[in-house]
């Protein structure tokens, strides 16, 4: 038998999905893959059944259906501040997760080196990887996930073709200032990198925190691919919708990529996920306010069980510290945290380059009854 492909012996399965599957095995509480346990708004789901009933069963436009694209450069336009048209400036893809490698494989050629800050969302290396790129990473250090300038001042200065950004941050919750980003933006311009900023968390940010879109910060827009989806402003992370945002030179190119790694996402859902992004401010108040809810819940169990935690100021994962129970690994925690208590998390190693071992990643986007239960249970870990 030939071999396979070398990229492919670098990396393994996701540890985030993989971790569901274990909390599905132990009849444990899933803490550990970013999805709710709740439904999306009703109109939503209407709007799907709608559109399926309506017979919009065939293949949209590649880049995605006109209504959905309108409904996407009007509700940028409304955030951002920027002109977007959405004859040029959008593909619509198969959730962020595509959109991301859309991205990559739009700016990146073999042996293109491509940063990243660690912690990072475990996607991301393996896009650079099967581009044949090679990532470096810049450290965020705990607990309170700052990186050092100068450190990145030298990963931009090695010859970056990209940087990935993630703001508001999976995993670790940071939501990055507005002099964090205009520090990354001047490296961008001095060493003529390529941003890739994966915004999905956009609307979860908890105040005093404010979300920046990157793309609208001096002389970005033109060097900006900005990469989100639908999934966790409207709870549908089945449904796979996500879209890459950026110059019409640059999405010229992305549409090719597109086109030819998933052709196009699922056209009744882009049908249907037209009409949520005309929702009014309230709506993306309430999201961000029900998660500030969720996040206390959870954390008053972690100060109850004693387990240190860094508070996040946006997205809906908190990372915590288990290093006191001196396991072997985190991994290993996680398995008989899984088991034994019966609440999964994700181990921390899968999200740092450099073997770090200290934490577990728990998701609070859940029902407060799911986490009142699951809180429950964490009191067991009490020291």
């Amino acid at each position: 038998m030939p071999r396979t492909s070398a990229r492919t012996s670098v990396f393994s399965e996701s540890l985030i999905r993989g971790m569901t599957r274990v909390a599905q095995r132990h009849g444990a509480i899933n803490l550990a893959q970013g999805f709710p346990d709740f439904d999306p708004p009703p109109a939503l789901v209407q709007a799907g059944k709608d559109a399926m009933d309506a017979g919009r069963h065939q293949y949209a436009i590649t880049w995605g259906a006109p209504e959905l694209r309108s409904a996407l450069a009007e509700k940028l336009r409304r955030f951002t501040g920027l002109a977007v048209d959405d004859a040029s400036d959008l593909v619509v893809t198969c959730g962020a997760t595509e959109a991301m490698m859309v991205a990559m494989m739009t700016v990146c050629d073999p042996g293109d080196r491509v940063g990243l800050f660690s912690p990072f969302y475990e996607n991301y290396a393996a896009d650079a990887i099967l581009c044949g790129a090679r990532p470096v990473h810049v450290p965020l250090r705990p607990p309170d996930y700052r990186f050092d300038p100068d450190e990145l001042r030298r990963a931009f200065a090695s010859g970056l073709k990209a940087f990935v950004l993630c703001n508001p941050s999976n995993p670790c919750g940071r939501v990055f200032t507005r002099e964090e980003l205009l520090a990354i933006a001047a490296l961008a311009e001095e060493f003529d990198v390529f941003v890739l900023t994966d915004e999905v968390y956009e609307h979860i940010v908890y105040p005093p925190n404010q979300h920046t879109y990157f793309s609208t910060l001096p002389g970005m827009a033109g060097r900006t691919l900005m990469c989100s989806s639908l999934s966790k402003t409207f709870s549908i992370t089945g449904w796979r919708i996500g879209y890459v945002h950026s110059a019409p030179a640059i999405i010229a190119q992305a549409r090719k990529v597109h086109d030819f790694l998933t052709v196009g996402a699922a056209a009744p859902l882009q049908h249907a996920v037209a009409s949520a992004l005309g929702y009014p401010a309230s709506y993306y108040e309430g999201l961000a306010a029900t998660y500030g809810r969720s996040r206390d819940i959870l954390l008053s169990y972690l100060d109850k069980a004693g387990l240190p935690y860094t508070r996040p100021e946006g997205a809906y994962f908190v990372m915590v510290d288990i290093s006191r129970f001196g396991m072997a690994s985190d991994v290993e925690f996680a398995m008989w945290m899984t088991r034994e208590i019966g609440v999964a998390p994700v181990p921390g190693s899968s999200f740092f380059e450099n073997g770090e071992n200290r934490f577990i990643r728990l998701n609070f986007a859940k029902r407060p009854e799911t986490l009142h239960a699951a809180g429950e249970r964490l009191l067991k870990l009490r020291g």
